[in-house]
């Protein structure tokens, strides 16, 4: 179903786990895999058949970053929307949070640059107990503010964490990580696949709809004007679920103490 070479998408009923596929590079990210990344996250945009995403890397790391010898590779840079390669891989983040689908990454060993902005731009992030992760970029003598690091960090660990973090390219290891809520749980890195299965079965309890529009609704209220826009959102994707037979059937289940048959429906 999927052809390509520096990912892989292993299907599992209604979840895809996606594995960065480089291990020899640390799944450094070079332009066939942004590109691939890039098709990937935008096609599920349209995917029905596919409920979560769950993310990870090969080997000992989730992915370290720009392949940086690649790019002195030399060849063509892609057009990404006038920016060359800094377009085209800022791309594959846009379609991560537009996707309806949660993605959750299982982040063991370093996850640095862009590969940190991919664990920052998923739903949930398990953390290995090798886990470090960074804002590489400002110390290669580039800004940190990339790949949207600048807007999903502060919002996740507040101002002056990312201050600290960003400014001086510091690594955040596995239990400061779970201290300041930059990941949702810290595991044994063989337990993380494991970790990852419990989100997965609980999300699919759910109704297809409900997890769709819970998504799409934390994206909306992070940057909401008001309280009253935000609900605004709310009584718009509530009255959307209210009007499907899966909110019958989770009410109906409920009343008769038993698991609901979600139809998407």
């Amino acid at each position: 179903m999927y052809d390509y070479k520096t990912i892989d998408v292993d299907v599992r009923g209604n979840v895809h786990w996606l594995t960065l596929n480089r291990p020899d590079m640390l799944n450094a990210i070079n332009t066939e895999m942004a590109g691939e990344l890039a098709d990937y996250f935008g096609k599920l945009y349209h995917d029905r058949s596919c409920r979560i995403v769950v993310m990870k890397g090969a080997g000992r790391a989730f992915c370290a970053g720009l392949d940086i010898k690649a790019r002195e590779d030399g060849g063509e840079p892609p057009f990404g929307g006038g920016f060359g390669f800094q377009g085209y891989l800022a791309d594959v983040y846009v379609k991560m949070r537009r996707c309806p689908q949660p993605i959750i990454s299982l982040v063991q060993g370093p996850a640095c640059g862009g590969g940190f902005a991919f664990a920052l731009a998923s739903d949930i992030r398990i953390g290995g107990e090798s886990m470090k992760m960074n804002a590489a970029f400002i110390k290669l003598g580039l800004s940190a503010c990339d790949m949207g690091v600048s807007y999903f960090l502060p919002r996740l660990v507040g101002v002056t964490i990312a201050s600290e973090l960003m400014m001086t390219g510091r690594f955040i290891h596995a239990e400061r990580a779970l201290a300041v809520g930059l990941v949702n749980q810290i595991v044994p890195d063989d337990e993380l696949e494991a970790a990852g299965q419990v989100f997965v079965d609980e999300m699919l309890a759910t109704s297809p709809m409900g997890l769709r529009l819970t998504k799409e609704g934390l994206n909306m209220a992070v940057d909401a004007a008001s309280l009253e826009a935000a609900m605004a959102i709310e009584n718009r994707n509530q009255i959307l679920c209210s009007k499907t037979e899966d909110v019958k059937e989770g009410m109906q289940a409920f009343l008769e103490k038993r698991k609901p048959v979600y139809r998407d429906a």
